[in-house]
């Protein structure tokens, strides 16, 4: 039995189907004569294949699936990628040796940042670099339309196009060395309803084509040539897992109500304006998270007020009335921007970043401020500061809205009669002065990814640690119970916009602590939905009390499994 991350619920029985490393061919198998024109052609064909391939896609997996192709063609015709392949090869290298130095470095850049969506870039850039390779030296993809039987998939990684043209109905489930929850691979697995694991160190070493294999994707685990009895029990939960997932997408429009008639808000979190789309269309009530950071990104010069403006409201106005919650600018630690001249720090995570930089620039702060309070006129806009440690820090924050506000005004601009105001629970210490900071905001979010890395002092990327990154440890527990309570006492909500809010297995113990609000990917939304409305508050909140008092998150896991 193999171990890893579970990134996609349900049990797949099948077959293997090992795939080869791919990460960049070794050999060379042509020579050419003129590199210059050998990368111009590849650059050619594979935005040509690209296209042909989103057409496909978008027939059989939808437009969601297909638009990762969009972002594939757009780093193809990105100007510093293919300079950077053209001086290589002035220097001196060939253009397949340039080709992989420069996927490689751009890889690796992007797998060391900590910010899911920019990880994800990492995939992207190795993809787009094995499709250029394939045509430079003859190297052919995998073809996934020709499979003639279902199969369960393993290897080291698979990429944003390996996935997108997957057809459930022969990838039963998949298994790889690397990736975790937030991969590429791992997000349409979920889209797609495919079992997934990723994570397992050296999966490669210990499967071949042609085994039977069982993939668990709750308990993250990978069976290979299981035994009678192994068989039987994962039949069953093979059909009891068939069941839960049958109908989902009837539970988009309805509403997450506990049997008890517990009623719990389900918002998306988004990173663009085009994500709303999605968001309805898997049933957000609202937007709990809008990262207004990527405005920031891949470019020369900061949005100016006026595109910050358009931005926000063009949310505001496509989710018609319902909450959209706008994190202010989150960006240091890993989120480098060349054009605010971020210093170098030793442990950027822990440095200056998020509400910490803004403050220190009221200049470029005041203009998202000024943006936001200009687009509030135009739906139900709620704002909150990210990395809040302290009570100075949020009071702070609060003088330079009103202050923009007052600006907007004495220059007779038009703007939102008012706002809610809201701060991120993502340091410990925030989370341990909750009290305090309760009655000087309207609602708390619980950044559940930071909290946990912080209080654990675990780094959930480092495959060698990240079985420590618990998010059911009792020591999560109590601080997430503790600010729900301090909010409440107040009469303030609290929402939840990490990952552990769309994880089925800790959806119970959430409602049992009372949390308000589920913001999470628009496509967990049906699940979770569905989830809910089989629970009772009650119950889960007797469960949630004993969870409070347990030693170790094996005995909390215990305890929810007798929820079902």
């Amino acid at each position: 039995m193999w171990s890893g991350i579970a990134a996609s619920p349900g049990i797949a029985i099948g077959k293997i189907l090992l795939l080869p490393n791919k990460i960049v061919p070794e050999e060379k198998q042509k020579k050419h004569d003129d590199p210059q024109r050998a990368f111009e052609q590849a650059l050619l064909a594979s935005k040509e294949e690209l296209i042909t391939l989103r057409e496909q896609v978008a027939r059989t997996n939808g437009e969601e699936m297909a638009a990762v192709f969009d972002a594939h063609l757009l780093m193809l015709d990105d100007p510093s990628l293919i300079e950077t392949v053209n001086q290589a090869m002035r220097d001196g290298a060939d253009v397949v040796t340039a080709v992989q130095e420069t996927i490689q470095n751009l890889s690796l850049m992007f797998s060391g940042l900590e910010d899911e969506y920019m990880q994800e870039r990492a995939a992207d850039v190795r993809d787009i670099g094995q499709r250029l390779l394939g045509h430079l030296t003859g190297a052919s993809a995998m073809d996934w339309s020709a499979l003639t039987e279902p199969v369960i998939v393993i290897a080291h990684d698979l990429t944003p196009s390996d996935t997108a043209q997957f057809n459930p109905e022969m990838i039963y489930g998949f298994a790889t060395e690397i990736g975790g929850k937030t991969s590429h691979s791992a997000i349409a697995a979920r889209m797609m309803g495919i079992p997934a694991v990723v994570g397992i160190k050296e999966l490669l070493k210990g499967a071949r084509s042609g085994e039977l294999a069982i993939v668990d994707g709750e308990a993250g685990q990978l069976i290979v040539n299981p035994t009678q009895q192994q068989l039987v029990q994962y039949e069953a939960k093979f059909r009891q897992s068939r069941d839960f997932c049958a109908g989902m997408d009837s539970f988009q429009e309805l509403p997450a109500v506990t049997v008890d008639r517990q009623r719990i808000g389900i918002a998306a979190n988004i990173g663009w304006v085009r994500d709303v789309e999605s968001a309805l269309q898997y049933g957000a009530e609202g937007i709990g998270l809008y990262r207004t950071e990527f405005l920031f990104m891949n470019r020369e010069t900061a949005p100016t007020e006026e595109e910050q403006y358009i931005a926000y409201k063009t949310v505001l106005e496509n989710m018609a009335g319902r909450p959209v919650v706008i994190r202010t600018l989150d960006v240091g630690g890993d989120k480098q921007i060349g054009y605010l001249n971020m210093p170098a720090e030793k442990n950027p995570f822990l440095g200056w970043r998020a509400i910490r930089m803004c403050l220190d620039r009221p200049e470029l702060f005041k203009i998202q401020l000024r943006a936001l309070w200009r687009a509030g006129r135009y739906g139900d806009l709620k704002i909150m500061f990210p990395m809040i440690s302290n009570l100075d820090e949020l009071r702070r924050a609060k003088e330079l809205l009103l202050q923009a506000r007052e600006e907007l005004v004495a220059e007779g601009k038009m703007v939102a009669g008012s706002i809610s105001v809201g701060m991120m629970i993502e340091i410990p210490s925030a989370a341990l002065i909750a009290d305090q900071l309760a009655p000087e905001v309207d609602f708390f979010s619980i950044g559940s990814n930071d909290l946990i890395q912080y209080t654990m002092g675990v780094d959930r990327m480092n495959e060698s640690i990240n079985h420590l990154y618990q998010p059911l440890h009792p020591a999560i527990l109590r601080l997430i119970s503790m600010v729900i309570d301090a909010a409440h006492r107040q009469g303030k909500w609290v929402g939840m916009c990490g990952e552990m809010a769309g994880d089925l297995t800790c959806v119970p113990v959430l409602v049992g602590l009372g949390l308000d609000e589920f913001s999470i990917s628009a496509s967990d939304i049906p699940g979770v939905k569905k989830l809910v409305r089989t629970l009772s508050g009650r119950k889960c909140r007797e469960v949630a009390a004993k969870c409070l008092a347990a030693g170790t998150a094996a005995d909390i896991r215990a305890l929810i499994a007798d929820l079902s």
